[in-house]
């Protein structure tokens, strides 16, 4: 089956045809990474399969993380749910790499339709290297060079005890990561930056530091380096977490909205 890589906007994403999770083979994923690095972001329709597919076809791109504060699926550690509406009202609607917290953030994730609402629900990637490339060149001198600290506690220290709060602060220590980091296999200087996790920007003001913060999330902002992403049931999406950010619509509550995730380790940003 011919692999066709059909463009979303002329910056990022792309929908994927040709492409079965449930059989593809080494050959396969190889071209699906070649455009994954491209697209940054692929849509792959008309997925249903079922939970070890979707772990099988997630390690053909690397090892899979266990996230350690998002309950797995039992007997799956692997797949987290993210499960919304009725009784729950979660949803990541805020401009975000993932676990950018970690020594080595994670290289990507895909996600899966499950239960999906039949208004609103919407996922959002935005380029953080076309963003980068679109800062005036006296804002990329600004902030080349600089590092900022990552932690984990706004987001999950609520759910933890203090006991909680220390272990997990032992095995994930505060992190500090370029503020533009390089993407490891295409060069691209990427915007690395997110108000979830970013306390502060190394070395300067917390005037300045929340100066910088805000105009780097301005520029993630742009809709001209975005694409929004309608979910089905059986919808796959794939995005690079080293080169995007991503931020899920809340305009579905108190509608049932369910998507299970594998994330792939990544490496140390530089």
């Amino acid at each position: 089956m011919t692999i066709e890589f059909h463009p979303i906007t002329a910056i990022l994403g792309a929908e994927v045809t040709g492409v079965d999770m449930a059989t593809a083979d080494s050959a396969m994923c190889d071209e699906v990474r070649k455009g994954w690095l491209e697209h940054k972001v692929l849509v792959l329709r008309d997925q249903h399969c079922g939970v070890e597919d979707h772990i099988a076809f997630g390690r053909r791109f690397g090892e899979l993380e266990v996230h350690p504060f998002a309950t797995g699926m039992e007997g799956h550690p692997e797949i987290v749910a993210i499960h919304s509406g009725l009784k729950y009202d979660y949803a990541a609607s805020a401009w975000h790499s993932d676990v950018t917290w970690r020594e080595a953030p994670s290289m990507g994730s895909i996600l899966r339709g499950v239960i999906i609402p039949p208004a609103g629900g919407d996922t959002c990637f935005a380029d953080a290297a076309a963003a980068y490339d679109r800062l005036s060149p006296e804002w990329k001198e600004r902030v080349d060079g600089l590092t900022a600290t990552h932690d984990f506690i706004n987001v999950f220290g609520g759910r933890l005890s203090d006991e909680e709060k220390a272990e997990k602060r032992r095995q994930y220590p505060i992190a500090h990561h370029p503020v533009i980091r390089t993407h490891p296999e295409t060069g691209r200087r990427v915007i690395y930056t997110n108000r979830n996790f970013v306390t502060h920007v190394d070395g300067v003001s917390e005037e300045e530091s929340r100066e910088i913060i805000d105009h780097l999330e301005r520029a993630i902002m742009d809709p001209s380096v975005q694409c929004r992403i309608r979910w089905e049931v059986g919808t796959v999406v794939m995005w690079d977490n080293r080169s995007t950010q991503h931020f899920a619509t809340n305009d579905f509550f108190p509608l049932e909205r369910r998507v299970e995730r594998v994330t792939i380790v990544g490496d140390k940003p530089f």
